[in-house]
């Protein structure tokens, strides 16, 4: 038995690309050892589990999502990243996902920021997402909001984006990112914005 983490990272320079990896060590220390120059921004950290079999999640989560790996003998699969995390759920474990942004200077989280605010160029009509449509918050779903008009929705009573609505929800879970990619933790019916933009460009 190796008790470990397992990782699900994310990268705003490969929009809808996820990481699924371990360390023995910790998220952030494995987060800086993959900001090599040959990555463009930093890695963020989806969702990180501390696991008992470590090396038996990973393997089996690999396998559960084999069909949507980019390339064999890498980690990298095109998939939501909040139904990864709803499969590594099952493997219980301690949450230890990083609440605060992994960068090494404000130059980086200056460029990480940018990167996440032009990513947030998002409107409900390139996902065909109609007015009054009832959204809900990836990680409890009795939260919603509602879409007001192309770009807004009504939440808690206040015209918001998209990104401020997410992150006003996670501040409220821990995290201290001040800017959020929305599409990522919103759903409607069931599935993530992020996944339903992906999906429709595709076709």
């Amino acid at each position: 038995m190796t008790e470990g983490i397992i990782y699900i990272l994310i990268n705003e320079a490969m929009p809808g690309y996820v990481k699924i990896g371990k360390t023995t060590t910790s998220v952030e220390q494995r987060m800086r050892e993959l900001d090599v120059t040959g990555v463009p921004l930093p890695f963020e950290c989806f969702y990180a589990a501390k696991v008992e079999y470590m090396d038996l999640v990973e393997r089996k989560l690999h396998d559960a999502f084999g069909d949507h790996r980019v390339r064999p003998r890498r980690e990298f699969f095109q998939v939501d990243p909040e139904r990864i995390q709803s499969a590594l759920e099952i493997a219980g474990g301690e949450d230890v996902t990083p609440r605060q942004d992994v960068v090494e200077d404000a130059d980086d989280l200056a460029a990480l920021n940018k990167a996440r605010e032009r990513r947030g160029n998002f409107n409900f009509k390139m996902v065909e997402v109609p007015i009054g449509a009832e959204l809900s918050f990836s990680r409890d779903h009795n939260i919603k909001c509602y879409v007001i008009d192309n770009k807004k929705v009504e939440f808690e009573g206040e015209a918001n984006s998209l990104s401020k609505a997410a992150r006003i929800l996670l501040h409220r879970e821990g995290y201290t990112w001040n800017q959020v990619n929305g599409p990522i933790y919103l759903e409607y019916e069931g599935e993530a914005l992020s996944e339903r933009r992906l999906r429709m460009e595709g076709e």
